[in-house]
């Protein structure tokens, strides 16, 4: 894999990564994790030159002071025509709202995307669920655990600008003129429900949003909403599926860590890691195990709560996965804690 950048934009500032494309930075206040790459491409709308955003950041006065510096510094004071966010997570479209809002233009995203992003802000000021409590019980969760869980509950829509009340869907296989140029909407499953990445074989460039990131893996988890679904087979198939459509000399625009080239290897590298781990997980499945017990076996670092809900969901997708290819199955003891074997 190929790193050509050697140098990140500072915050609010902005690298040019192809004619009309410029790479900015946002920060987020996130251990482990301090900024995403978000896109600007330049476009047109009835005549007026401007740009087109692809992804936002997270909702933060950080991020706002970085897009008011950015749009008049990087983005020359040039009018927002529309802002495209790849998926519903905070640090992508957490933004999007205030965007849209601030410079009257349209939200783009595809279906699902939009509509679990509201429904997951809706959940803000509410209880934690019973269903979900009972979720991560089964998981095997302890009673601080759970308690963490309630108290943090809802935390996603605040991390959400109020999103816009309408917004224009993208669907797989559209193409997208901005700036004039063609996009081509390809999308992916497992990270998040339709994960738009776009293609521009013009400029030979991939925006892939958290499809593809170089030097992490993006979180594949099951959540309480779907306790039985299978984010990890979704995944490894939108993989290869990326592999099949997409050729290997495109420049990838990841929303994390730096642009890179080599698509095609890092494809099956996330493939080829993801395996591996559902070999240890299955090994581990000798004796019964709990979803918990599974975290040495995925994870190099001890998981503390601030971790907890990813790595259950990590550890889930894997078990998932192993039970849809019949090589584990699932009992439910009198408490209520779902325990694994081999199938």
């Amino acid at each position: 894999m190929i790193y050509p950048f050697d140098t990140t934009p500072v915050p609010g500032g902005a690298i040019e990564v192809a004619p009309g494309v410029l790479w900015l930075r946002m920060r987020l206040p996130m251990a482990g994790l301090d900024h995403i790459n978000v896109w600007a491409l330049r476009d047109e709308c009835d005549g007026r030159d401007g740009w087109t955003l692809v992804d936002t950041g997270m909702n933060t006065p950080q991020t706002a002071a970085d897009w008011q510096t950015a749009v008049v510094g990087a983005l020359g004071g040039l009018p927002i025509h529309r802002v495209i966010c790849t998926h519903m997570h905070p640090d992508h479209a957490g933004m999007a709202g205030w965007l849209a809002n601030q410079h009257h233009c349209r939200l783009w995203m595809t279906r699902l995307e939009y509509i679990t992003c509201r429904m997951l802000v809706a959940d803000t000021g509410r209880e934690a669920p019973e269903d979900g409590v009972q979720f991560y019980r089964a998981a095997g969760w302890d009673e601080e655990a759970i308690a963490h869980y309630r108290s943090r509950f809802g935390g996603f829509g605040r991390a959400v600008y109020t999103l816009p009340d309408s917004y224009r869907r993208v669907v797989d296989g559209e193409r997208l003129m901005i700036g004039g140029h063609e996009w081509h909407a390809v999308i992916g499953r497992g990270h998040s429900p339709e994960h738009l990445c776009l293609h521009s074989p013009q400029l030979q460039l991939l925006i892939s949003g958290d499809q593809v990131l170089p030097r992490i893996t993006s979180n594949v988890s099951v959540f309480p909403t779907e306790p039985d679904g299978d984010p990890l087979k979704d995944w490894l198939e939108s993989l290869a599926a990326l592999k099949q459509r997409l050729p290997d000399d495109v420049l990838i625009l990841p929303s994390h860590n730096e642009p890179f080239r080599g698509l095609h290897e890092r494809l099956d590298s996330l493939a080829h890691g993801h395996e591996q781990r559902l070999r240890r997980v299955h090994d581990e499945l000798r004796e019964p195990r709990r979803a918990v017990d599974l975290f040495s076996v995925l994870f190099r670092r001890a998981v503390g709560h601030d971790m907890l809900m990813m790595a259950t969901g990590e550890s889930l997708a894997h078990l998932n996965c192993l039970i849809g290819r019949d090589l584990a199955a699932r009992r439910t003891d009198a408490q209520g804690v779902h325990w694994y074997g081999r199938g």
